[in-house]
């Protein structure tokens, strides 16, 4: 990208942004999903090479890939709701196996061992389907421990972004380690 093409996306920027995160937030209701989506407008805007692909009218073109971002934000969002249990059980779940996990048993039975290790390596295998920003969010504050604000201090990402991912990494993982528990408790 040019020097120029950066002001005119630069200039992009300061002039679209007011009226397209009002036009977002309109159709979103969490604040950080409308966050997302309109960096993701602008990163988009930016990735355009208009040498090769002028854009003739900016305006329609930013409020049509706000439009889809949304879209498939709600698509996607449909297709992570979580079957209901009859117990709706999923905390339930996560204490069970993060209890497995995390025991402090000096003398854990063969089983256990097993189970612990299954249980690692499915850990493993959710946390590798995961995005690479959500997957760190969830490393970084559950396995290593660091508050929000200090991976926020870390990365330069907001606060609010990186619970809206660790949000959607929780989300995969509860799922995921459930069905692994529904195998190992109804096998």
């Amino acid at each position: 990208m040019s020097n120029n093409q950066r002001q005119d996306v630069g200039t992009l920027v300061t002039t679209y942004k007011p009226r397209l995160n009002a036009f977002i937030r309109k159709r979103v209701s969490n604040k950080e999903d409308a966050e997302d989506i309109l960096q993701d407008v602008f990163y988009q805007l930016a990735k355009v090479d208009t040498a090769m692909n002028p854009i003739e009218q900016v305006a329609a073109w930013l409020y049509r890939v706000a439009r889809n971002m949304i879209i498939n934000k709600q698509i996607k969002k449909h297709e992570e709701e979580l079957p209901s249990y009859q117990n709706d059980d999923y905390d339930d779940v996560l204490k069970d196996i993060s209890e497995m996990l995390f025991s402090k048993q000096t003398s854990p039975s063969p089983e256990t061992e097993y189970l612990r290790s299954l249980l690692w390596v499915e850990l493993e295998d959710a946390l590798s389907e995961l995005p690479q920003e959500q997957r760190e969010v969830f490393e970084k504050t559950e396995l290593d421990g660091l508050s929000f604000k200090e991976v926020s201090l870390e990365t330069g990402v907001s606060v609010n972004t990186l619970l809206s991912r660790k949000r959607y990494a929780v989300l995969h993982l509860r799922k995921r380690l459930s069905e692994l528990y529904e195998e190992i408790i109804y096998s």
